[in-house]
């Protein structure tokens, strides 16, 4: 069977530095965007046992 995701892909637009800075950060703390993001929005919305996801230390972010 071909590839069958259990949620529909959804489109957000965000910067190329954002997208890039938020791969490498989350790709060091072995996650990935998609979890992350996933995660902020449980954690926005209220959802039963949601936690904000790790965030990475002040040094691997970029200054804005």
């Amino acid at each position: 069977m071909p590839n069958d995701p259990k949620t529909k892909h959804r489109s957000v637009r965000v910067s190329d530095a954002d997208w890039a800075d938020l791969g490498a950060v989350t790709g060091s703390i072995g996650s990935d965007r998609g979890t992350v993001i996933k995660e902020l929005i449980a954690w926005y919305l209220r959802l039963p046992n949601a936690e904000l996801p790790e965030r990475p230390s002040a040094g691997r972010s970029r200054a804005k």
